[in-house]
């Protein structure tokens, strides 16, 4: 035998295993890795680094390559083909994670590329651990055709059949544009840095097609999706911010739909809270923030808001009551008085869907007056989308508890979860108004002839306004006819939610067997 058929040894193999392993986990290499660190990211590996516990993360999929040859790529080299997959945990809770390596290739995903990410995706569903996709892609590998967007089917297909099983969660840290758009809109929730764009038709080709002229900031940075599509949850000021929203994010959440969320412990003090009392303004027309009723009945004030900065009018983010983690839906007064319309509708919604999906009761705090009138919500399609409130308030099993602080009006009170939607507490605060409208416009349809007939028809209006007020703007009406549980002091509201909460912690619903119902989308 020659030296040369002479085989490797095992030391000789694992010297060669070690040496591939850096050259891949290099990435694209320090020049690329450097320009990413002075645009303010951190390399898809550093992602993952801080995302997952130390020394958790297990890589799979390391030496994936890619597989054409036509335009040059037979002599392309692209390290674990662009994104890397794996396993971790955080907070000691495992988690599936893709990372997309803008350093190689601009993280083109092409057909390998994305069949990692699916083959993530698919093991996150099989062992129901939550999945963390990092977006950082210059958009499909162009000289891989149809394959790369075959690719994207196989990841968009995976993202519907986690839905509601498993939490899965996008941060886009750069780049996300064209078909890569859907994934993270078919995600529970989305993440977004200030240093990142997300959208279907850049600026360029926006220009050609319709001749209108705008910025990749303006178009898809995420001040236009926090405050204007709707499409991003949180904005984070760079990555690392980025991460520790997700963290927190998951914090609250089970690992899938068979589990109750993390209890937390050191948080049963359900003591009266009197600062409660001074909230509510006497005037009922004046506003007030709604976030400070929800920052003084949650566990040390921890309270995770989503979609801050879209349809102010409505609040919905996560808290904890005596270490239970619950949903909140609470109309914020202090914009545009707290109405419902088709943006926070949508939002309100969306929310609700995500908690029943995953066994997180829900805490709806009550001051609406109506739904937004206007000729613009109306062709909008007001009548559609607040329908989305009724269907996933009434369609959601898991426990629902309402408390009305003030304004219940009309409709729009049963679109906040009333008795009728299937609410199993109802308390209300002294200040409660549950009536089919405004005393003011009700005074008007009941008693107008006894007010155009009157000497004074203002101060006969004004007393009137007074005896509707009176007779039905109470919540004690509503408690006479069983529709309220209990009229509570403001200051009781922790200790009554954290009961509730603990007598229906078995709740069972059984529904009719069905498909599927048909939500008005």
């Amino acid at each position: 035998m020659t030296q040369i058929d002479k085989p490797k040894t095992m030391q000789e193999r694992i010297e060669e295993l070690r040496a591939r392993r850096t050259e891949v986990e290099a990435g694209g290499g320090e020049a690329r890795h450097e320009k990413q660190h002075a645009q303010g990211k951190l390399t898809a590996r550093e992602r993952v680094a801080e995302l997952c516990d130390s020394d958790s993360f297990e890589e799979v999929g390391l030496f994936a390559e890619h597989r054409t040859t036509l335009f040059g790529m037979d002599k392309a080299v692209m390290p674990a083909d662009g994104v890397v997959t794996g396993t971790g945990t955080v907070f000691g809770r495992p988690v599936h994670i893709a990372s997309q390596d803008f350093s190689v290739a601009g993280g083109s995903a092409g057909e390998m590329h994305s069949i990692k990410v699916a083959n993530a995706l698919r093991s996150a569903l099989q062992t129901g651990t939550p999945f963390v996709f990092v977006n950082d892609s210059g958009g499909a590998r162009v000289q891989e055709g149809i394959d790369s967007l075959s690719g994207y089917g196989k990841v968009f297909y995976q993202n519907v059949a986690l839905s509601g099983v498993v939490p899965q969660i996008s941060i886009i840290a750069g780049p996300c544009a064209g078909g890569a758009v859907y994934s993270p809109a078919l995600t529970d929730f989305i993440i977004q840095t200030k240093a990142s764009r997300m959208f279907i038709t850049g600026p360029d080709v926006i220009k050609q097609v319709t001749g209108e002229q705008v910025t990749a900031e303006d178009l898809g940075g995420p001040a236009a999706h926090m405050g204007r599509s709707g499409v991003t949850h949180f904005v984070a000021d760079d990555d690392e911010q980025a991460i520790l929203i997700a963290k927190k994010l998951l914090s609250f959440l089970p690992s899938n739909n068979t589990e109750e969320a993390p209890y937390v412990e050191g948080h049963d003090d359900v003591e009266d809270i009197p600062a409660l009392n001074e909230i509510i303004p006497d005037d009922g027309k004046k506003g007030y923030d709604v976030r400070e009723i929800i920052g003084q009945i949650v566990d040390a004030g921890d309270f995770l808001e989503v979609q801050a900065g879209y349809a102010m009018n409505i609040v919905v983010g996560f808290g904890r009551i005596t270490g239970r983690t619950v949903g909140f839906i609470a109309n914020q007064s202090n914009h545009m008085s707290g109405v419902l319309d088709i943006d926070a509708s949508d939002k309100g919604a969306k929310f609700i869907r995500f908690c029943n999906a995953f066994n997180i009761p829900v805490v709806n705090l009550v001051d609406v007056p109506g739904f937004l009138p206007g000729t613009a919500q109306e062709y909008g399609g007001i009548i559609r989308h607040g329908a989305k409130m009724l269907y996933a308030y009434s369609s959601a099993t898991v426990p629902k508890i309402t408390v009305v602080l003030r304004k219940a009006y009309g409709g729009s009170y049963l679109a906040m979860c009333n008795k009728d939607l299937g609410a199993d507490r109802v308390f209300a605060w002294p200040t409660a108004e549950i009536a089919v409208m405004g005393a003011e416009g009700a005074a008007g349809v009941v008693f107008r002839k006894e007010i155009a007939n009157a000497e004074d028809p203002a101060a006969k209006r004004a007393e009137l306004v007074q005896h509707y007020r009176d007779a039905f703007s109470t919540p004690y009406v509503a408690a006479a006819r069983g529709q309220v549980d209990a009229i509570i002091e403001p200051a009781e509201t922790r200790r009554y939610i954290a009961r509730a909460l603990e007598m229906l912690a078995g709740k069972r619903e059984l529904r009719p067997a069905k498909k599927h119902g048909l939500i008005p989308l």
